[in-house]
């Protein structure tokens, strides 16, 4: 209960998160251009247009930083998920979430994936992203959860919908990506991924035979 009535984060809070946003960035950024290997604490700071010593009052380390942006996505999930009419069927407020992310006009999609990409292809980050994965599955799991009356440690269902649905948004956008004609946008391919899903993933073939 406390977490629904907290007040909204006074100044103070603001400008941490801010600078916690901004450091995150600038790892990204530095880490794209130069190579993780290359990117030292001091140039993150540098790039933030803050101390090296307020780096270390963030993160422990450049892996933290640049994987700070996956655990402000996941966390952007639960929080919109909770949002949600308590009424409304999970597999609805799951679409809305996703196909409101995808489609926000001033999200980077591109760019988000070029980071994704970035880490999955330094082995000392993917390390650490496993141990931020499990913790930020965990959190979205206990919300589908709290929705469908579930365990997360008992059933399988949250378990297997945050998985289905995690999977489902990252195969849409992986196809987006590589589509170089642009043929169809984030949202239409989301909106396909949830349908078929939904559907129970029917084999393409007896489709066609109908």
């Amino acid at each position: 209960m406390e977490c629904v009535t907290a007040p909204t984060p006074g100044l103070r809070d603001q400008k941490k998160a801010a600078t916690r946003d901004a450091l995150g960035v600038a790892a990204v950024t530095l880490a794209k251009s130069r190579g993780l290997d290359a990117v030292t604490a001091d140039a993150i700071a540098a790039e933030a247009g803050v101390s090296t010593r307020t780096f270390h009052n963030y993160f422990a380390n450049k892996e933290e930083a640049v994987l700070h942006h996956i655990e402000v996505s996941a966390l952007e999930w639960f929080d919109m998920l909770r949002t949600r009419p308590a009424g409304e069927p999970i597999w609805a407020s799951l679409r809305h979430v996703a196909v409101s992310i995808v489609s926000d006009p001033d999200r980077d999609l591109t760019e988000a994936f070029a980071a994704a990409q970035l880490i999955e292809s330094t082995p000392s980050v993917v390390a650490k992203k496993l141990e931020v994965h499990h913790s930020l599955v965990r959190v979205l799991g206990e919300a589908i959860a709290e929705r469908t009356g579930t365990d997360i440690d008992r059933d399988l269902y949250p378990n297997l919908l945050q998985s289905a649905v995690g999977n489902a948004v990252t195969a849409a956008l992986n196809i987006w990506t590589n589509d170089s004609e642009g043929a169809l946008s984030p949202k239409q391919l989301v909106e396909d991924a949830f349908d078929q899903l939904q559907a129970g993933l029917p084999d393409p073939r007896e489709q066609n035979t109908n």
